[in-house]
């Protein structure tokens, strides 16, 4: 690879800033746009949490249960880090909603769960949120594709399904998008003027609070008010200097014209860029972010060509991220003008991915979004990145407490 055809410059960063906020501004007044902005019914509590839920916690086809108990101040997770099961049968044909409830039900009866208890279930999927806390599937991504839920509620069948075959009684379900529970995970901490939910993992998304003001498509019959969480699907959103590679990467999907801001900065895809570069060098087709990023720190195994793609591929990912980053600050500026410090709760392995000779991924994002903020005339913005352990399971726990 001669020419770095990744490299994107301090320039196009900010136009691609520049059209994340007028993507996201379109999304706050429309509905089917390219950045959707989907309002979340719920007002989660800040302060005062208290009480046990059930939180289920469906991140691609990884899967986690857990209780989670808020008291005097103090989070408990039982167990620690929440039961955990891989579900890649998903991605099967044929495989049905039934099948994914059974799924889901499999390992709950190991949870020490209150006699009644809500759930708050963080469903990593596109879904519009509706008003009584439930949402409905908008499409599947990730490789998943079960038709016969899309377009239907995915919380209440899932609550009846649980109470029909268990032992404990469920009283209710909130459903929300992890990006949402990282959002209120960051709640914790009221010393911020704005918050921002983050994933970069298998898929990558953004979510934040935007007053029900400035979100002219909200239904006035539901007389919503106050802040509202928007989750934002920006993984969506068509970045502006994407490449050849990038298109082919996108035709070979199965998914054409669909989550390409995803396909050219998350997990799942950052290895089906590299090996689009390198199609004759005999790289396994499930080569992904992890293999990437050991191909990284591993430089002696591989041609130099080969590292310095990988890390040119690493580092876009990063920028883009800045890049949507300083789009979503812009739009919370122009909002509300008192925003000056700004918690950024993320979450995702590719996040907090380390590599040798390479700044870790994290700090890749900081240091680029200061740098398109100062472009941005933001330079009295400051984001500052928190890592919070388990803050979809948090986050979803105040979601059914809230």
């Amino acid at each position: 690879m001669k020419e770095n055809i990744f490299k994107l410059s301090t320039v196009q960063l900010k136009e691609i800033a520049l059209d994340v906020q007028q993507k996201v501004e379109n999304g706050l007044k429309n509905h089917n746009t390219e950045i959707q902005c989907i309002p979340t019914y719920i007002k989660p509590k800040t302060l005062g949490v208290e009480g046990e839920a059930t939180v289920l916690d469906l991140g691609g086809t990884n899967y986690r249960a857990a209780v989670v108990s808020f008291k005097d101040g103090k989070t408990d997770i039982h167990p620690a880090d929440g039961w955990s099961k891989d579900l890649s049968v998903m991605k099967t044909k044929g495989f049905t909603e039934k099948k994914l409830f059974a799924e889901q039900a499999s390992f709950l009866k190991d949870l020490k769960m209150p006699a009644k208890s809500p759930i708050g279930y963080c469903f990593s999927y596109p879904a519009e949120c509706l008003p009584d806390g439930d949402a409905k599937l908008l499409r599947w991504t990730k490789g998943v594709d079960i038709k016969e839920m899309i377009d239907l509620p995915i919380g209440k069948p899932l609550m009846d399904y649980l109470n029909e075959k268990g032992d404990v009684e469920f009283t209710a379900i909130k459903v929300i998008n992890d990006t949402v529970a990282s959002l209120f995970a960051g709640l914790s901490d009221s010393s911020f003027d704005g918050y921002i939910g983050l994933i970069v993992g298998t898929g990558t998304n953004m979510a934040t609070f935007i007053h029900s003001d400035g979100i002219a498509k909200l239904d006035k019959s539901l007389n919503w008010q106050g802040l509202t969480p928007v989750n934002l699907e920006s993984g969506n959103y068509r970045p502006l200097h994407l490449t050849a590679i990038d298109d082919q990467v996108d035709a070979a999907s199965g998914t054409k014209d669909a989550q390409r801001f995803e396909k050219a900065v998350s997990g799942m895809y950052l290895g089906k860029v590299f090996t689009a570069l390198f199609p004759k060098d005999g790289f396994d087709e499930n080569f992904d972010s992890k293999a990437l990023t050991d191909l990284i720190n591993k430089p002696d195994k591989y041609k130099k060509k080969h590292i310095k793609a990988a890390r040119s591929i690493y580092k876009r990912s990063a920028k883009l991220v800045a890049a949507s980053l300083a789009g979503l600050v812009s739009v919370m500026v122009a909002h509300d003008p008192a925003i000056k410090k700004v918690c950024l709760t993320a979450e995702g392995s590719l996040f907090w991915s380390k590599v040798k000779d390479c700044k870790e991924y994290n700090k890749l994002v900081s240091k680029n979004l200061k740098v398109i903020l100062e472009e941005l005339g933001h330079e009295d913005v400051k984001v500052k990145v928190v890592g919070i352990h388990n803050a979809n399971l948090i986050g979803s726990a105040v979601a059914a407490l809230s």
